[in-house]
């Protein structure tokens, strides 16, 4: 991936109607050779601004270009992009070959090059032999890679991908996730991803960009939105995390005192520029704390009662409440759990001050 600003979309915004705009005023530098992907709630604008980019949908305002050229209003077949979509769109009466070799034959392309291309389509897909099948004949993962060697065959510039794996089961999902990654990183083409699985975006992007209500949130390589969120949307919609809102009464030394509220629940956090009455909120992944009868002087603690515990297959999941009647989770490996002895008894949610992530409010 190169620091090359390939697409960029400059104060981009779309209503539809009279309606609210679903994306507003979004500025957004796409890298060339880059897996990006929209990852948003339902509504949050993604699949709208990736229509924008592929043609389907022309913005009220603001302006899309590719390589510098201005497409904002070209028609979609003008632009060099190609658009996978959730249901593939396969055309049901063609083989697979003639699937493939459609757009090539829209352009003219001579039949001995549609034969070598769509051979090395199906190769690289992983389908050979599979050619004169129809695409009923196809299992939704084979319909997918169809798809994908389909848009990919006309060497398009930019690859859009609309949630393409959302109708798999989950096994076949998560291959076909990994096979996507890999194919993107041999074909080096600039992909564009969308979709609402946030497990999905953390491992195929290279960044993401959160989207909510039309607007953006944060941009960001997925170790940067995890460890790093700047909004609390960003810290609760990216994996789980627990949200703590608190006031700071007290700076001293390094640190800064979080007063956390209807009990005297304080919370250490390392010190910026901070001043009292200052109200933050700290988000802590459930992964990152340890439940300990006695803390130790270098923790960050919260005094707790045990409440419930769950057993999800690759870790225990435990609920414990604080003295405010909040909750609060903690994922601990298996094996690896507290051995409560007492469940009555106060223990302590502890962790470390560099896995505090702090939020303005």
């Amino acid at each position: 991936m190169t620091g090359d600003v390939f697409v960029q979309l400059a104060q981009v915004s779309k209503s539809f109607d009279s309606e609210e705009a679903v994306v507003k005023n979004l500025n957004l530098d796409i890298k060339k050779g880059e897996f990006l992907t929209l990852l948003g709630p339902s509504g949050c604008g993604k699949t709208t601004t990736l229509r924008m980019i592929a043609g389907f949908e022309t913005p009220n305002s603001g302006r899309i270009l590719i390589e510098g050229e201005d497409i904002t209003y070209k028609a979609p077949h003008e632009r060099s992009v190609n658009t996978v979509f959730q249901n593939y769109a396969l055309f049901p009466h063609m083989t697979i070959f003639h699937n493939i070799a459609f757009g090539l034959k829209m352009k003219n392309t001579p039949k001995e090059e549609i034969k070598i291309k769509v051979s090395e389509m199906l190769k690289m897909v992983q389908l050979e032999g599979y050619e004169n099948r129809m695409p009923s004949q196809l299992s939704g993962g084979q319909m997918q890679r169809v798809a994908i060697a389909r848009a990919i065959v006309n060497n398009p510039k930019v690859l859009l991908l609309d949630e393409p794996l959302a109708a798999l089961d989950l096994k076949l999902r998560k291959q076909m996730q990994l096979e996507l990654k890999h194919l993107q990183k041999k074909l080096g083409i600039t992909f564009v991803f969308v979709t609402h699985d946030q497990e999905e975006a953390l491992t195929m992007s290279d960044r993401i960009v959160v989207m909510n209500g039309g607007i953006i949130e944060q941009v960001g390589t997925p170790e940067e939105l995890y460890e790093k969120p700047t909004t609390k949307f960003v810290a609760n919609f990216l994996g789980e995390t627990n949200l703590l809102e608190g006031e700071v009464t007290k700076v001293k030394d390094r640190e800064v005192l979080l007063h956390l509220p209807i009990e005297d629940d304080i919370i250490r956090i390392p010190n910026f520029a901070y001043t009292l009455g200052d109200k933050f909120t700290v988000s802590v992944r459930p992964e990152r704390i340890k439940i300990k009868e006695q803390f130790e002087e270098d923790d960050v603690y919260l005094q707790c009662t045990f409440k419930e515990r769950i057993y999800t297959g690759s870790s225990i999941k435990t609920v414990l409440t604080m003295k405010n009647g909040r909750e609060i989770t903690v994922n601990e490996p298996i094996g690896q759990n507290f051995n409560f002895k007492n469940d009555k008894e106060p223990i302590y949610a502890t962790w470390k001050s560099v896995h505090t992530i702090v939020i303005r409010a």
